[in-house]
């Protein structure tokens, strides 16, 4: 069945997705296996939630995967038989020993009822249309089909963010948009819940990560394909003096008694089934067989 998938209005396109691609395809050329450690401890947190899951999964859609790092836990925990794995661009597929497709998520190809699990790790945050994306993840699982799904939060990259605003405000008076808005964890169930997954369950944690510099983590966020890809950024580089002028302020303000800095991520985790006739069901209302009268006072 083919899909029709409606277009947003034009206000509403926040991301460039040909330069997110185009990020991550520059990031797979780079050492990626220097910047994937997030990636692949994600991954393996989000798989690791199967495992309070009595339940194995015959086909499973590794959505945006990367270099595969969920797909092939998955495998090793003997929790799927086969994994597809997608991505934006072909150069983050060359290595896969499994089955590829270059695929948007926005877009996806496959047809309704077409998996038992269906993974997300750290991709949908660049989603123009979030809820729609979700909407085609719950057609693409078949019945009692379980989506796992993790997305980067609003506290993400919290002190960078921060001391890029005081600069820019600094030297010129005025702020650029150069960190992409993030989903906050009160939007996550429901954004499940429209898309038409029952059972939704969203909680989130908070990761650390410590560099020696923050130009070193500016050079993280690059060989983790994970640029500033707004449509309303600035389309030039941003002048050294600001860069310099932030640095000095996340030292000032964020480095611990070794030097080193502080980087924020804050990791919503999202999960839902696809209805099925087997799954509880929340008791309907007025059904209560108590009667609170015999238990209050007259």
């Amino acid at each position: 069945m083919k899909r029709t998938i409606p277009l947003l209005p034009p206000e509403q396109i926040l991301f460039d997705r040909a330069l997110v691609a185009e990020h991550r395809r520059r990031a797979a050329g780079l050492d990626w296996p220097r910047h994937r450690f997030l990636f692949n401890e994600v991954a393996e947190r989000v798989a690791e939630r199967l495992l309070d899951i009595n339940h194995s999964f015959s086909l499973a859609l590794d959505l945006g995967g990367r270099d595969g790092a969920f797909g092939e836990k998955l495998i090793t925990m003997k929790k799927v038989d086969r994994v597809i794995r997608t991505d934006l661009t072909k150069a983050t597929l060359d290595n896969a020993t499994d089955a590829t497709v270059v695929a948007d998520e926005e877009f996806l190809p496959f047809k309704d009822n077409s998996f038992d699990l269906i993974g997300s790790v750290l991709g949908l945050h660049w989603a123009n249309d979030l809820p729609g994306v979700l909407s085609q993840i719950a057609r693409s699982l078949k019945p009692n089909g379980l989506f796992l799904g993790a997305l980067f939060g609003i506290e993400s990259l919290q002190e960078l963010k921060a001391c890029l605003i005081d600069a820019e405000s600094e030297i010129k008076g005025g702020v650029c948009p150069r960190i992409s808005p993030f989903t906050e964890i009160r939007d996550a169930g429901s954004l499940l819940q429209r898309a038409g997954l029952a059972l939704p369950v969203t909680d989130t944690e908070l990761i650390t990560l410590k560099y020696e510099h923050p130009f070193a983590l500016m050079h993280e966020l690059r060989g983790m394909g994970e640029t500033n890809a707004l449509l309303s950024r600035q389309k030039h580089f941003t002048p050294r003096q600001i860069l310099f002028r932030a640095a000095e302020l996340y030292v000032e303000n964020f480095a611990d008694a070794d030097g080193r800095i502080p980087a924020t991520f804050q990791i919503i985790y999202m999960s839902g089934w696809s209805p099925h006739e087997s799954q509880q069901k929340p008791i309907a209302r007025g059904s209560g067989k108590v009667s609170l009268g015999d238990y209050l006072g007259k």
